[in-house]
């Protein structure tokens, strides 16, 4: 009876494990980025160039709780005449699961005139439990972290970003809505976003076909209305952001895509 249970037992527990594994980190496929990928966009108020951005996938596969991870970058700095009025300078990075696209730790370096703030996310998804730390500026030394529950599958921005990109928009008809769920300081956020059809958007380098979304935003002080931003992703197997626009109370502000370099797919460019 004792040999029959222990060889029942090293059947079961590998089942159990890789059952609870993949509840933990369920498999997301996709074919829409690859280690090296970057993308440059110029950030506009009016018809002002007021910034530049950079996204960046790391060439190499990084390790963390003994699973493969990206490591994903993104930077924003002001640029021209703004710079003299103000120095912005900011890093958000995150090393996502390459195969649940779940974050496993997230940072900020943010660098904003007076403002810093040094905070790293760590994200424990075994134990459904996010940590925040950040670093007193008076001491030198870490905060005590911030501790909060959450589900299952809890992204980040970045993270939330790269699942986007993931997802077959080509049973969607306009009118449909997309939740995109994430974690962002404190807060755990579900963000409804729009589809409103294929469309063509005309960049630097030319015109590339698109998908048009727009989120529902909330009421605040910046976004006039909820239909304030609108969004174009490239309508092919890349799914890369190609143009942002923003309504505000004091003015339009925008992202465009300006440069590009070793997407998994050619880009959708209108011949």
């Amino acid at each position: 009876m004792g040999k029959r249970f222990i060889f029942w037992l090293a059947m079961v527990t590998p089942f159990l494990i890789s059952t609870k594994e993949e509840e933990i980190h369920p498999l997301v496929k996709h074919d829409s980025f690859q280690k090296g990928e970057y993308i440059k966009y110029k950030l506009s108020y009016g018809i002002f160039t007021v910034g530049r951005g950079k996204a960046e996938i790391s060439k190499q596969y990084y390790m963390m709780n003994n699973r493969y991870c990206y490591k994903v970058d993104a930077f924003g700095n002001t640029s021209g005449m703004v710079s003299w009025v103000t120095d912005v300078d900011d890093h958000w990075g995150a090393y996502i699961d390459t195969a649940s696209i779940l974050p496993h730790m997230g940072y900020r370096i943010i660098r904003e005139g007076r403002y810093k703030l040094d905070e790293y996310t760590t994200f424990d998804h075994e134990k459904r439990i996010v940590s925040v730390k950040a670093l007193d500026k008076k001491t030198g030394k870490f905060k005590e972290p911030k501790q909060y529950e959450t589900g299952y599958h809890t992204r980040d921005m970045l993270a939330g970003f790269l699942y986007m990109r993931t997802l077959d928009f080509s049973a969607l008809k306009p009118g449909d809505t997309v939740m995109i769920k994430g974690f962002f300081e404190d807060t755990f956020y579900k963000q409804p976003i729009v589809y409103h059809g294929k469309d063509v958007v005309k960049v630097k380098f030319g015109k590339v076909r698109a998908l048009k979304f727009k989120p529902v935003m909330p009421d605040n002080k910046l976004f006039d209305g909820e239909n304030s931003i609108t969004a174009w992703f490239s309508d092919d197997k890349n799914r890369i952001p190609l143009k942002i626009d923003a309504a505000m109370f004091i003015g339009s502000a925008g992202v465009e895509l300006t440069d590009y370099g070793n997407l998994k797919h050619p880009l959708n460019l209108v011949k």
